[in-house]
Protein backbone atom coordinates (compact mmCIF):
# COMPACT_ATOMS: atom_id res chain seq x y z
CA UNK A 1 0.00 0.00 0.00
CA UNK A 2 1.34 3.22 -1.06
CA UNK A 3 3.05 5.12 2.51
CA UNK A 4 1.04 8.72 1.76
CA UNK A 5 -2.29 6.42 2.57
CA UNK A 6 -0.76 5.73 6.20
CA UNK A 7 -0.57 9.93 6.54
CA UNK A 8 -4.35 10.49 6.22
CA UNK A 9 -5.82 9.05 9.59
CA UNK A 10 -2.98 11.44 11.48
CA UNK A 11 -3.85 14.72 9.43
CA UNK A 12 -8.01 13.98 9.60
CA UNK A 13 -7.35 13.79 13.44
CA UNK A 14 -5.05 16.87 13.06
CA UNK A 15 -7.75 19.14 11.39
CA UNK A 16 -10.47 17.44 13.40
CA UNK A 17 -8.51 18.57 16.68
CA UNK A 18 -7.43 22.10 15.20
CA UNK A 19 -11.34 22.86 15.25
CA UNK A 20 -11.72 21.55 18.88
CA UNK A 21 -13.95 19.22 18.12
CA UNK A 22 -14.34 15.50 19.32
CA UNK A 23 -14.66 12.11 17.82
CA UNK A 24 -18.32 12.08 18.27
CA UNK A 25 -19.05 15.66 16.83
CA UNK A 26 -17.45 15.59 13.46
CA UNK A 27 -18.91 11.89 13.26
CA UNK A 28 -22.49 13.14 13.85
CA UNK A 29 -21.56 16.15 11.45
CA UNK A 30 -20.32 13.15 8.37
CA UNK A 31 -23.50 11.06 9.58
CA UNK A 32 -20.95 8.12 10.84
CA UNK A 33 -19.81 6.42 13.63
CA UNK A 34 -17.30 7.73 16.06
CA UNK A 35 -15.96 4.24 15.59
CA UNK A 36 -15.22 4.49 12.15
CA UNK A 37 -14.07 7.97 12.16
CA UNK A 38 -11.71 6.34 15.36
CA UNK A 39 -10.65 3.69 13.11
CA UNK A 40 -9.60 5.73 9.97
CA UNK A 41 -7.93 7.90 12.24
CA UNK A 42 -5.96 5.15 14.00
CA UNK A 43 -5.36 3.71 10.31
CA UNK A 44 -7.22 0.74 10.95
CA UNK A 45 -9.61 1.12 8.55
CA UNK A 46 -8.48 1.86 4.98
CA UNK A 47 -9.88 5.23 3.95
CA UNK A 48 -12.34 5.74 1.08
CA UNK A 49 -14.11 8.45 -1.11
CA UNK A 50 -17.35 7.72 0.40
CA UNK A 51 -16.02 8.17 3.79
CA UNK A 52 -13.76 11.03 3.67
CA UNK A 53 -16.02 13.21 1.07
CA UNK A 54 -18.28 14.42 4.40
CA UNK A 55 -15.19 14.25 6.43
CA UNK A 56 -13.77 16.63 4.49
CA UNK A 57 -16.82 18.86 3.50
CA UNK A 58 -17.18 19.09 7.55
CA UNK A 59 -13.46 19.93 8.36
CA UNK A 60 -13.57 22.25 5.36
CA UNK A 61 -10.47 20.57 3.56
CA UNK A 62 -9.67 18.77 0.87
CA UNK A 63 -9.16 15.42 0.33
CA UNK A 64 -5.54 16.64 -1.27
CA UNK A 65 -5.10 18.20 2.49
CA UNK A 66 -5.01 15.28 3.62
CA UNK A 67 -2.30 13.81 1.45
CA UNK A 68 1.66 14.79 1.98
CA UNK A 69 2.87 16.90 -1.29
CA UNK A 70 4.64 15.44 -4.01
CA UNK A 71 8.63 15.92 -2.78
CA UNK A 72 9.98 18.60 -4.52
CA UNK A 73 13.40 18.25 -6.47
CA UNK A 74 15.71 19.55 -4.26
CA UNK A 75 18.44 20.45 -7.03
CA UNK A 76 19.22 24.17 -8.32
CA UNK A 77 18.94 24.28 -12.21
CA UNK A 78 20.09 27.99 -12.29
CA UNK A 79 22.90 28.69 -15.19
CA UNK A 80 26.06 29.74 -14.24
CA UNK A 81 27.12 33.63 -15.55
CA UNK A 82 30.38 35.01 -17.01
CA UNK A 83 30.49 38.21 -15.87
CA UNK A 84 33.74 40.60 -15.94
CA UNK A 85 35.95 37.10 -16.43
CA UNK A 86 34.66 35.83 -13.34
CA UNK A 87 32.45 32.36 -13.52
CA UNK A 88 29.63 32.41 -11.37
CA UNK A 89 27.35 28.94 -10.23
CA UNK A 90 24.15 29.91 -8.03
CA UNK A 91 23.89 27.91 -5.69
CA UNK A 92 20.49 28.75 -3.42
CA UNK A 93 17.14 29.11 -5.45
CA UNK A 94 16.70 32.53 -7.22
CA UNK A 95 13.92 33.34 -3.92
CA UNK A 96 16.07 32.25 -1.12
CA UNK A 97 16.85 34.71 1.59
CA UNK A 98 20.34 33.79 1.86
CA UNK A 99 22.19 33.65 -1.94
CA UNK A 100 25.39 31.38 -2.33
CA UNK A 101 27.42 30.95 -5.04
CA UNK A 102 30.76 29.07 -6.01
CA UNK A 103 32.16 32.02 -8.09
CA UNK A 104 35.83 31.91 -9.85
CA UNK A 105 37.98 34.81 -10.56
CA UNK A 106 40.78 34.99 -12.89
CA UNK A 107 43.87 36.04 -12.56
CA UNK A 108 44.34 39.69 -11.66
CA UNK A 109 47.38 42.30 -11.85
CA UNK A 110 45.43 45.33 -10.12
CA UNK A 111 42.89 45.68 -7.53
CA UNK A 112 39.66 46.10 -9.01
CA UNK A 113 38.01 49.20 -7.84
CA UNK A 114 36.00 48.95 -4.05
CA UNK A 115 32.28 48.61 -4.35
CA UNK A 116 29.77 49.20 -1.08
CA UNK A 117 26.48 47.62 -1.02
CA UNK A 118 24.22 46.88 2.18
CA UNK A 119 24.40 43.59 3.51
CA UNK A 120 26.94 41.18 4.72
CA UNK A 121 28.84 38.69 2.72
CA UNK A 122 30.95 35.83 3.59
CA UNK A 123 33.83 33.95 1.49
CA UNK A 124 35.49 30.81 1.85
CA UNK A 125 38.26 30.05 -0.12
CA UNK A 126 38.01 26.92 -1.97
CA UNK A 127 41.10 26.72 -4.41
CA UNK A 128 43.70 29.58 -5.28
CA UNK A 129 44.02 33.00 -2.92
CA UNK A 130 41.56 35.75 -2.50
CA UNK A 131 42.83 39.07 -2.70
CA UNK A 132 40.23 41.44 -0.28
CA UNK A 133 40.46 44.95 -0.45
CA UNK A 134 38.47 45.94 2.51
CA UNK A 135 38.60 49.85 3.56
CA UNK A 136 41.88 50.75 2.67
CA UNK A 137 43.79 47.35 4.04
CA UNK A 138 44.51 44.45 1.56
CA UNK A 139 44.16 40.54 2.88
CA UNK A 140 45.02 37.94 1.12
CA UNK A 141 42.81 34.73 1.99
CA UNK A 142 44.14 31.19 1.60
CA UNK A 143 42.52 27.78 0.50
CA UNK A 144 40.49 26.85 3.26
CA UNK A 145 40.05 30.08 5.18
CA UNK A 146 36.77 32.01 5.38
CA UNK A 147 36.26 36.12 5.77
CA UNK A 148 32.93 37.73 6.61
CA UNK A 149 32.54 41.72 6.35
CA UNK A 150 30.04 44.20 6.18
CA UNK A 151 29.92 45.35 2.50
CA UNK A 152 28.52 48.82 3.60
CA UNK A 153 32.73 49.16 3.84
CA UNK A 154 34.19 49.97 0.74
CA UNK A 155 35.63 46.53 -0.58
CA UNK A 156 36.73 44.19 -3.34
CA UNK A 157 37.61 40.52 -4.25
CA UNK A 158 39.76 39.58 -6.74
CA UNK A 159 42.61 36.85 -7.60
CA UNK A 160 46.20 37.40 -7.23
CA UNK A 161 48.05 37.45 -10.19
CA UNK A 162 49.61 34.02 -9.63
CA UNK A 163 46.25 32.25 -10.62
CA UNK A 164 42.73 31.75 -10.35
CA UNK A 165 40.75 31.57 -6.93
CA UNK A 166 37.69 29.70 -6.73
CA UNK A 167 35.70 30.89 -3.53
CA UNK A 168 32.18 30.21 -1.94
CA UNK A 169 30.53 33.28 -1.23
CA UNK A 170 27.49 33.97 0.84
CA UNK A 171 25.12 37.61 0.99
CA UNK A 172 22.71 38.33 3.12
CA UNK A 173 19.66 39.32 1.08
CA UNK A 174 20.63 42.85 0.66
CA UNK A 175 24.44 41.81 0.37
CA UNK A 176 23.27 40.13 -3.14
CA UNK A 177 21.64 43.62 -4.45
CA UNK A 178 23.77 45.32 -7.17
CA UNK A 179 27.41 46.76 -5.95
CA UNK A 180 27.04 50.84 -5.97
CA UNK A 181 29.80 52.98 -6.36
CA UNK A 182 30.74 54.33 -2.81
CA UNK A 183 29.96 57.84 -3.55
CA UNK A 184 26.42 56.70 -5.09
CA UNK A 185 26.22 54.88 -1.70
CA UNK A 186 27.10 57.83 0.35
CA UNK A 187 24.37 59.94 -1.61
CA UNK A 188 21.60 57.53 -0.78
Amino acid sequence: MDPALDQIGPRLRAARRDRGWTLEDLATRAGMSASTLSRLESGKRQASLALLLPLTRQLGVRIDDLLPAAPADPRIRRPVERRDGMLIAPLTLEHSPIKTYKVTFPPAEEVPELRVHDGYEWVFVLSGRLRLALDGHEHIIERGEAAEFDTRTPHSLSATPDGSVEVLSIFSASGERIHTHPTEAAAQ
